[in-house]
């Protein structure tokens, strides 16, 4: 019995679900007149005196009514995106039924010419203004049908009156309709764009939590590094001394060189950990690319020809200078150049490359690290710029080289971007905003939307990145394109970029 109960209820679950999500307001309407008309018609073969023919013609008339009302409803519910098509066949047969019963009960002295008002209303706010002009002008032919063209019986002065009332019904409704759909319209797209900038809301809520939370981390993180740096610097120098004191192949060296072995590991990861942690000071100057490319490319040719790895270098030598802190971006390269190597553990190609790509119509500055090694899992990609995340082995790595590199690429109002397929390597991209010297001398965002970023107090306040070098390429810098945490909040203000005027002006139309 319960089993049965609760199939039931799924049932009535589903079947309320179908009706909320397709039956509109105009359908009830349609399904109570109906209900309506069929109680009107019974009500008067029972109460009005007419002939037996009459009565006979009048019951099949409204049998039909019936019989087609059934199926039309029964087809609207099993085929609800027909729905169009489904009332403009309701349609002839409400025009069919109208004029038939008009000719039942006495063509123009019948009363129930009105009918041929209600369908003239009824699908001129279904349908609109347009296809209601027809409607009443269908309604009229078929309303002289019913009447046999027989003008006698009905003077031509009654029937434009009768007739013209048809068309005072279609436009006024046929106006309203369109404007309600207008409305609706108007009202479903704020309801979408609201339900987007929600979800923005949502996601840079979760971002504000996730940059609160990295950053309590990170100050517990170097408060902990300071506290162990000291006591690890005391026994490094210890070690270290008597690692030269003690006499060769003795079991104390051996051990000596262990601990100073493990000390400078500690202190490699310490460095990394504090490198993470700390809130770096950039100094941002006009650099060439790949004169810094070439010095971390030197650094590691001589590790690349004792593991036997090809190094390849396809650099752009017509790039032009970029805004960078060179030491940082040094170290960003540093860390995918020894990733690479570490992961051709058994030989290989490494292959960087430096270009300029345009992604969403703006000129980014590219530098490539390709490697030929394993590659990484789709898991693996998920969680690659993680803190402390590793593919390595225990003890190989602290899992915060990447971090470090998204980190100084987030500053650098930039992206980093890694594709990898399993068996043939990995790709790693960083993206380099480029905005020319001559650009910049052009009217600017905070110029053009009056935001008062440029002033001294705004300035520090706000921090928009875009100031004040990036005025015209703002929407990847702080807005919708832009790859880094929450910045993009405050330029942004909560809006999709490309609606923006300023965007609309220098990206697309590029008139401003």
């Amino acid at each position: 019995m319960v089993p049965y109960k609760k199939k039931l209820q799924i049932y009535w679950n589903r079947f309320k679900t179908h009706i909320k999500a397709h039956v509109e307001v105009t359908d009830v309407a349609f399904i109570c007149l109906r209900i309506i008309i069929f109680c009107g018609g019974v009500g008067w073969l029972i109460f009005t005196e007419i002939s037996q023919k009459t009565f006979e013609h009048v019951t099949s008339i409204f049998l039909f009514f019936v019989v087609y009302s059934v199926f039309i409803y029964v087809w609207l519910f099993f085929s609800p995106k027909h729905k169009s098509l489904i009332y403009v066949f309701c349609l002839f047969f409400d025009l069919i039924f109208a004029t038939v019963l008009v000719m039942a009960t006495g063509g123009f002295d019948s009363q129930f010419f009105t009918g041929f008002y209600l369908i003239t209303a009824l699908y001129s706010f279904k349908f609109g203004l347009v296809p209601g002009i027809i409607i009443a002008v269908a309604a009229m032919l078929l309303y002289l049908l019913s009447g046999e063209f027989d003008l006698q019986k009905l003077y031509w002065t009654d029937f434009s009156v009768r007739a013209a009332f048809m068309f005072l019904l279609a436009l006024p409704i046929g106006i309203l309709s369109q404007e309600l759909r207008r409305d609706k319209a108007k009202i479903e797209n704020l309801n979408r764009d609201l339900e987007k900038y929600i979800e923005e809301l949502q996601d840079i809520q979760g971002k504000l939590i996730q940059a609160e939370k990295l950053s309590a981390l990170g100050r517990m993180t170097a408060d902990v590094a300071h506290e162990i740096r000291n006591p690890l610097t005391s026994i490094g120098g210890f070690a270290r001394r008597l690692n030269r004191k003690l006499p060769p192949g003795t079991r104390e060296k051996e051990y000596a060189e262990i601990v100073v072995s493990e000390v400078d590991r500690l202190e490699r990861i310490l460095k990394d950990v504090l490198t993470f942690s700390r809130e770096a000071k950039f100094e941002m100057k006009y650099h060439d690319i790949n004169k810094t490319v070439k010095e971390s490319i030197h650094t590691f040719s001589g590790v690349c020809k004792e593991q036997s790895i090809k190094v390849v270098e396809e650099l752009d030598v017509s790039l032009p200078e970029i805004l960078i802190d060179n030491d940082q971006i040094r170290q960003a390269v540093n860390n995918l150049l020894s990733n690479a190597i570490d992961a051709m553990s058994s030989g290989g190609t490494l292959t960087i490359r430096t270009y300029m790509e345009e992604m969403y119509r703006v000129d980014f500055v590219v530098v490539e690290v390709n490697d030929t090694g394993p590659g990484l899992t789709k898991e693996a990609l998920n969680m690659i710029f993680e803190p402390f995340y590793t593919t390595k082995e225990i003890g190989a790595g602290t899992g915060l080289g990447l971090s470090i590199c998204k980190k100084i690429m987030d500053e650098h109002n930039g992206l980093i971007l890694v594709n990898s397929e399993l068996g043939k390597g990995t790709t790693f991209k960083m993206y380099f905003p480029y905005q020319s010297r001559e650009d910049g001398k052009k009217i600017n965002c905070w110029e053009f939307n009056k935001c008062g970023v440029e002033k001294m107090e705004a300035g520090a306040g706000m921090r928009c990145p875009c100031y004040p070098h990036y005025g015209r390429i703002c929407w990847v810098i702080a807005g919708t394109f832009c790859g880094k945490k929450v910045s993009g909040a405050f330029a942004r203000k909560l809006r999709d970029c490309r609606k923006c005027r300023f965007y609309q002006h220098v990206a697309v139309k590029k008139d401003l």
